[in-house]
């Protein structure tokens, strides 16, 4: 089959980081162009970070600045988790230079000139929104949403809001009634990607060049989640891209989603009727398990592959 056409939508971000390594490292993806948010680190970090991942792997995909805040309000940095730079303290080569332009723009112009083209979002999804909301026919030619977003139970930065979900609401409000077939990796499927000491040691041990080994030391910078008895931090954002890639590790349901956008304690929140409850169609698939195994076995294939 022939490589599927596809724009990825980062804020990097320690998971993006690997989820870039990840998707440029498998030939069944042909990444025409990398855009970035604030979200994770503000726009000057993750911009920054993009350009080094994409740099290191020694691809020639031009990088993109897009939003510095969301749609309504400001972007909220999550240094808890990715360090104040966003790749944990871990320091990378200086990328190739942002190619001109702002990411609504340049997302436009590859869906004018490629039919069929899947848009991995892995940060808020304000630039994604952005390019369908100010032209919404180009959504015809979009073969595929994949997103990291949302959760049915409990949030990571509220109690009821998953971070990319929460940061731009009204964004993904957008993206789940643009009428495009839309896969969510939610965090009860990306919790089953748990990052521990063993899952680096197997993945140092496959091999490979700088960015196997770039992708370690981020993931051993990550601290270890309260949520999982500190055993290990779930790795989110390859999640979306292993999909494409293998999607024999996953389980998956269609359902109902709908995002809070109101202000408050549910603002983010995503309303995912796995059931059919409500009697509303289904408007996304659900990714709900996931071979972990599989999934890790996969990520270290792939990265032994880059430089």
């Amino acid at each position: 089959m022939a490589p599927r056409a596809c724009v990825i939508d980062t804020d990097p971000g320690t998971d993006d980081a690997v989820a870039l390594w990840l998707a440029l490292a498998s030939e069944e993806l042909d990444i025409r162009l990398v855009t970035v948010a604030g979200g994770n680190a503000g726009l000057s970090n993750t911009l920054r970070n993009a350009r080094a991942v994409v740099g290191l792997a020694g691809r020639a995909v031009p990088v993109v600045a897009g939003a510095e805040g969301p749609l309504l309000g400001a972007f909220v940095p999550e240094p808890r988790v990715h360090g104040a730079d966003g790749l944990g303290g871990v320091v990378l080569p200086e990328g190739p230079p942002a190619a001109p332009g702002i990411a609504a723009d340049a997302i436009r112009a590859v869906l004018r000139a490629q039919a069929e083209v899947t848009l991995i979002g892995i940060g808020p999804a304000t630039n994604l929104a952005l390019a369908l909301a100010t032209e919404p026919a180009l959504a015809a030619r979009v073969a595929e949403i994949v997103l990291m977003s949302g959760a049915w139970a409990e949030g990571n930065i509220t109690p009821s809001a998953e971070f990319n979900a929460w940061s731009d609401p009204e964004a993904l409000a957008v993206l789940l009634a643009c009428g495009r077939p839309l896969t969510l990796a939610t965090l009860e499927l990306t919790a089953q990607a748990l990052v521990t000491p063993g899952r680096i040691a197997a993945l140092r041990a496959a091999g490979g060049g700088r960015c196997l080994d770039a992708a370690a030391r981020i993931m051993e910078a990550v601290p270890p989640s309260r949520r999982f008895g500190h055993r290990g931090h779930p790795l989110h954002d390859p999640c979306a891209v292993a999909w494409l890639l293998a999607p024999a590790l996953f389980t998956a349901r269609e359902a109902h989603v709908r995002v809070e956008c109101g202000p408050g304690a549910a603002r983010g929140r995503t309303i995912i009727d796995r059931w059919g409850r409500g009697g509303e169609a289904a408007n996304a698939r659900l990714l709900e398990t996931l071979d972990a195994d599989g999934f890790f076995a996969l990520l270290a294939e792939r990265l032994a592959r880059l430089p």
